[in-house]
């Protein structure tokens, strides 16, 4: 049997895929993949580790502004969630007015390669899942005599 490049990705992928959703041996059934994007698979959260890689610093009106949709309250949930997951830092300035920036932590700035990707990939792949979409919207129409 001939086996091909891409066969040959596909298999690493189905093994990678099974490492990764093994439960541990000590019992635990969390998977840390689902804790992990239970935190950070959310669109703001993304949004956030993506606008603070694209710099050194932002301040919190600045990230806000960047972030078309978002609340003043919704991105300081998600800051401070990202916060203590150890993925941005929070600098709190002592002038008057209080100046506040955040950047990402080297745990951050190592996530956001993989955000990074996930960017490219919704990039490169945006026009086919519109398209897919759109036939699952509006199904061509039964041609005359079918049931």
């Amino acid at each position: 049997m001939h086996v091909t490049a891409t066969d040959n990705q596909a298999l690493k992928n189905v093994d990678a895929a099974k490492k990764i959703l093994t439960v541990p041996a000590d019992g635990f059934a969390l998977c840390p993949v689902r804790d992990i994007l239970d935190r950070v698979g959310d669109k703001w959260s993304l949004l956030c580790i993506l606008y603070l890689g694209s710099t050194d610093r932002l301040r919190f009106n600045e990230l806000r502004h960047s972030i078309m949709g978002i609340s003043q309250r919704m991105l300081t949930v998600t800051l401070r969630s990202l916060e203590n997951d150890g993925l941005v830092r929070r600098t709190v300035y002592a002038e008057v007015p209080p100046r506040v920036e955040y950047c990402l932590t080297a745990l951050g700035q190592s996530l956001l390669g993989a955000v990074i990707e996930l960017g490219n990939w919704a990039k490169d792949h945006a026009p086919v899942i519109a398209e897919a979409r759109q036939r699952v919207v509006a199904p061509p129409a039964a041609t005359a005599g079918q049931v």
